[in-house]
């Protein structure tokens, strides 16, 4: 179930080994993310596409839009 987390507690889960997902479009991440994130652009967002993602370590999901 997603809950909104603030800043310190995703240094915390990302320091204890969650992965952190970045679902803006490819060519945005490619000009600016979050050091170590994985871009799954949202609307690639599938079954297929989380694959790699480790199910047994959080996943923290991200979005910056300035709009």
């Amino acid at each position: 179930m997603p809950i909104d987390i603030q800043h310190d507690e995703v240094q915390r889960l990302i320091a204890a080994g969650a992965q952190l997902v970045d679902v803006l479009p490819r060519e945005e991440y490619d000009a600016e993310h979050i050091t170590g994130a994985i871009s799954i652009p949202l609307k690639e967002l599938d079954q297929q596409s989380t694959a790699l993602l480790d199910r047994d370590r959080p996943v923290i999901v991200y979005c910056w839009d300035l709009l």
